[in-house]
């Protein structure tokens, strides 16, 4: 059943048509504007070919070798974009950005690039070296593409400037126009994550691009061009990348990757016919028009000045106050009732911000692995919840997405369960169960007249509650997940000392700079052990935890004294 305001919705916009113009006007438009964002990659919406590859939400361009080799690997959205409307005579404009690094296992051995393409073929691969990846050296000629490159090696075939640059490529890989990236302080083989922007413009015929080390757009453009694009549109073409290495241990990294088009609208363009003089068009005679008929043109336009306007204001206000009424309904109704709904939510910002009284420091409970963490109660339920939040960046955003998929689909009762999110005000907000006494460190390391102790059956609970809550993570659950930081801190105890574990951090995943910092041997790799760890005991016998708590009990003492060891 349709609410009131959606029943005016077509009254009010007629209203508005009439007043304005004298009849509806209902414009068509065949082709689509489309937009995606991929903050971190899945093999859901994208197609790899060649040694192109997926690990970690971030894609890999060519090889990860530690000897120099060739390679070349594309990465292409699965679906085809309207580029032009042949309906409407109607061309695309676009705007991209991505965050890529190039960067070197060895430090001699460099080349040759990436591009980011336009093209009407999602199949074919092309060659390592010089063609980077985007063009079959055996097919020159049939090749047909729009690409700005960014180039890490001179290679005098294609006419390069130098071995650090981008350029724009058309059905050629002879740029166009080149730009040195060295004079705006940007090292393409850095290794440095680096933020790409491309916007053309076919109304302006202006294609611009940008670099920076940071996720802030820079207000002058590295290259700009007055070129027109349309002409090599096709009406279906695909969007990716390429790149390619050949005898070098280059590695092109793509983090993410945002994408759109705009522009399709229908265009009315009412001009002269060609070759025709303003002498040869007839005038018509002018044909008088009587007193009367003027008197009555008058008062009808006199009548429909001041009645059109009444009437819009009229309508305007009806529908704001139905409007309001039920945004004010649908709002009483949700924060009357937020513990029936028992799977993950979106909650109101102002909701939150009134539950934590304005996000008090009075109100923080604890750090976690993105932000700080708040309790947050409301008054209208008396339920109780624990509230991270953190400012929205652009690493904060990927690293909450993150989090969320990963935790939006574990459940289990030794889990601290997801109830909901928030993102509004630029504000990335996870909503958890509370859990009244804290973590498990606070309740252990606590001076024995500042609580209560835990006694060992209590303890034993808590053991056998995380030795299950991993046994569903590592094993049980249909997309394993290695919490890899199980600690104290993270395990959360409710009323009754019933432990439930934090949920597994984003963070654990490492980033892009801790891969290449791996890759050129900055830092250590973590290492998961294939095998299960098996416990031995000191002991000649091997013994349960139940038999470790029962000896406890008889003999009166406050700490077994086995000693346990990990293998």
């Amino acid at each position: 059943m349709n609410s009131p305001p959606r029943k005016l919705l077509p009254f009010f916009f007629f209203s508005l048509s009439f007043i304005f113009f004298g009849f509806p006007s209902f414009p068509f438009t065949t082709a689509q504007n489309l937009t995606f964002d991929f903050p971190s990659f899945t093999l859901r919406n994208i197609t790899l070919l060649g040694h192109s590859y997926l690990r970690n939400g971030v894609l890999g361009l060519t090889q990860e070798l530690g000897v120099p080799a060739s390679s070349s690997g594309s990465v292409i959205f699965n679906s085809p974009i309207t580029f032009f409307d042949p309906k409407t005579n109607v061309s695309a404009s676009f705007s991209t950005r991505f965050s890529f690094s190039i960067t070197n296992i060895n430090a001699g051995s460099y080349g040759d690039g990436l591009t980011f393409f336009i093209s009407p073929d999602n199949q074919t691969l092309g060659s390592p070296g010089g063609y980077l990846g985007l063009v079959n050296s055996s097919q020159l000629t049939k090749n047909k593409f729009i690409a700005v490159e960014f180039d890490t090696r001179l290679d005098s075939l294609f006419d390069d400037p130098n071995d650090n640059h981008i350029g724009l490529d058309i059905e050629s890989l002879n740029s166009v126009r080149t730009e040195d990236v060295a004079s705006r302080g940007i090292d393409l083989r850095s290794g440095n994550l680096i933020t790409a922007w491309i916007n053309y413009t076919n109304d302006q015929k202006i294609l611009k691009v940008w670099l920076s080390y940071s996720s802030s757009k820079p207000e002058k453009p590295i290259l700009s061009m007055k070129i027109d694009l349309s002409i090599y549109f096709k009406e279906l073409m695909y969007v990716g990348f390429s790149a390619s290495t050949e005898g070098s241990t280059e590695l092109h990294l793509i983090a993410d990757w945002t994408f759109q088009t705009f522009g399709f609208y229908p265009v009315k363009q009412w001009s002269k016919p060609h070759n025709v003089s303003d002498s040869s068009i007839p005038v018509l005679p002018v044909i008088p028009v009587s007193d009367s008929s003027n008197n009555i043109r008058k008062k009808l336009g006199l009548g429909f000045g001041i009645a059109g306007p009444s009437f819009f204001c009229i309508a305007f206000v009806i529908f704001g106050w139905i409007s309001i009424k039920k945004c004010k309904k649908n709002r009483t109704a949700e924060s009357f009732k937020p513990e029936l709904l028992q799977s993950p939510r979106q909650f109101q910002y102002i909701d939150l911000k009134s539950a934590t009284k304005g996000f008090h420091s009075s109100r923080i409970v604890g750090h976690g692995s993105f932000g700080t963490v708040y309790k947050a109660i409301f008054p209208c339920s008396g339920t109780t919840f624990a509230v991270k939040r953190t400012k929205e960046t652009h690493e904060g955003k990927t690293e909450f997405l993150a989090e969320l998929s990963i935790i939006a689909c574990l459940r289990h009762k030794n889990l601290v369960q997801l109830q909901g999110w928030c993102t509004e005000n630029g504000e990335l907000l996870l909503v958890y169960e509370f859990m009244s006494n804290g973590s498990l460190d606070k309740v252990l390391y606590q001076e024995p007249n500042e609580g209560i102790l835990l006694n060992w059956p209590q303890r034993y609970n808590i053991a056998v509650g995380i030795a299950s809550v991993l046994t569903y993570l590592h094993e049980e659950c249909e997309q394993q997940v290695i919490h890899r930081d199980i600690k104290t801190s993270n395990i959360m105890l409710d009323q009754n000392f019933n432990p439930s574990c934090a949920n597994p951090s984003s963070t654990e995943r490492p980033s892009m700079r801790r891969v290449l910092q791996i890759l050129n041997d900055e830092a250590e790799l973590s290492v998961i052990p294939k095998m299960k760890p098996s416990l031995t005991f000191s002991s000649s016998l091997p013994l349960s935890l139940d038999d470790i708590v029962s000896e406890c009990e008889k003999s009166g003492t406050s700490s077994p004294s086995y000693v346990i060891s990990i293998s």
